[in-house]
């Protein structure tokens, strides 16, 4: 499984940004995927995921302003962010988890994302 992240920018402060990650290969093992970010000098730090079940969940600190989706047919999982802040500022990395592992197999490469204020 190769993983793409595309789509960061810099923006203003409660501005939107759109990124896409793009997966190609073996995507029929794929169960989760999720977007991580690592912002500098901090641990990198979980966003969001969704499951193949469709089950989603967010991170409180981005709940209500970024939303996690999918399309099959393109093989894409999207984060769309809405009202970002500076603390946002950070490379956002996608992340997929195959079907009967509880780890992260398969990472991109990572998009940075910068928020000014």
């Amino acid at each position: 499984v190769q993983l793409q992240a595309s789509g960061g920018g810099l923006v203003q402060a409660g501005g939107s940004l759109r990124l896409s990650c793009a997966a190609s290969g073996n995507i029929s093992s794929i169960n989760t995927m999720s977007w991580y970010r690592q912002a500098p000098g901090k641990q990198r730090e979980w966003v969001a995921f969704i499951t193949s079940g469709d089950i989603i969940k967010y991170a409180d600190s981005v709940k209500g302003r970024f939303t996690i989706s999918r399309d099959n047919a393109k093989s894409t999982v999207a984060l769309q962010m809405r009202s970002l802040k500076p603390d946002d500022t950070a490379v956002y990395y996608c992340a997929a988890m195959v079907r009967g592992s509880n780890v992260h197999n398969y990472w991109g490469q990572g998009t940075q994302v910068t928020v000014s204020s």
